[in-house]
């Protein structure tokens, strides 16, 4: 009876919607906040960003099982033999996703990057259709996707196209980046299943993040320069993504996939507002307005989609 109402709790649209956007808006923040720990740290280079990557996500995930830990008076859910698939969901959702991301964002240009990275929706929606019975492809998700997406496009053109070279190491690296966490929404919402969320979520962070912080040495990358702002910052973006990661998975455990990866497309809208409050840049402008405009447009096409409403109930 009690998950039953959890599951009710979770599915509900005022719950889903504000979760999502809660997530969305906690991940847009890191955008500017990461490009400031740069600044304060004088981090430069593919291995020292993918360390500082790596040590905002152990602290994440620290910080998620002490949560779990506490809210559950030290009886954490964890088998043993559950522990090569919690780690393999960290190599896929937080090592591969980023490493990639990181090294490409190197090689590409960030407007660019935005509209590549977004795409993992499409990823996330398309992998379900395949492998979660009753999560099948129609044509309101479709369109959904297809108005989030062009959204994200009009955000980041700049003089009427994106424009540029195309490079395996540069958008190819950002495209894997995305294709990986789109994969990890729906083996996530299957593990969940199965597995305590929390627990799960704390220990990929944990797994993938160590990773990455060996694969940031071998690359040569340092981090110096700590002081009281920058390790304030620093635990910021740790617990943003603890928070993030935690209420997403939930969110995907008890909802189809593309009603909650579909909120993805305001990550970066939610970027530049953020950018134009602690960074001064532009952002009421017209282009943003109407990118604005296609993103909500697409999430009302998915969630408005026949059977995206779960409507399970105790007993039904």
């Amino acid at each position: 009876m009690q998950e039953d109402n959890k599951n009710l709790k979770f599915q509900r649209p005022a719950a889903v919607s504000g979760l999502a956007l809660l997530c969305c808006a906690l991940w847009g923040s890191a955008f500017p906040l990461i490009k400031l720990g740069y600044q304060m740290m004088d981090i430069q280079g593919s291995g020292s960003q993918i360390l500082y990557g790596g040590a905002r996500f152990l602290l994440a995930g620290l910080m998620t099982l002490a949560y779990a830990a506490i809210s559950r008076r030290g009886r954490l859910e964890l088998d043993a033999s559950q522990l090569p698939a919690m780690c393999g969901q960290g190599l896929l959702q937080t090592t591969a996703q980023y490493v990639f991301y990181y090294i490409g964002l190197a090689h590409c240009a960030s407007s660019k990057s935005a509209v590549i990275n977004t795409s993992y929706t499409f990823f996330a929606i398309i992998i379900a259709h395949f492998v979660i019975k009753g999560e099948r492809m129609d044509w309101r998700r479709g369109l959904g996707c297809l108005l989030g997406f062009g959204g994200i496009v009009v955000m980041n053109m700049e003089g009427g196209a994106l424009g540029g070279d195309v490079t395996l190491i540069g958008e190819g690296f950002i495209l894997i980046g995305s294709i990986a966490y789109g994969a990890s929404c729906v083996t996530i919402k299957l593990l969940s299943r199965r597995m305590d969320t929390t627990v799960l979520t704390a220990v990929q962070l944990i797994f993938g993040s160590l990773v990455m912080l060996l694969i940031g040495l071998i690359m040569g990358g340092r981090l110096e320069g700590f002081d009281p702002a920058s390790t304030l910052l620093l635990l910021y973006l740790a617990a943003a993504s603890s928070v993030a990661f935690t209420l997403w998975s939930l969110l995907l455990k008890y909802n189809s996939t593309g009603r909650v990866t579909i909120y993805g497309f305001s990550i970066p809208v939610f970027g530049v507002g953020y950018s134009a409050l602690l960074l001064g840049e532009q952002v009421f402008t017209l282009r943003n307005l109407a990118a604005l405009l296609l993103v909500c447009a697409g999430i009302i096409a998915v969630n408005a989609a026949p059977g995206s409403l779960l409507k399970k109930r105790a007993g039904s």
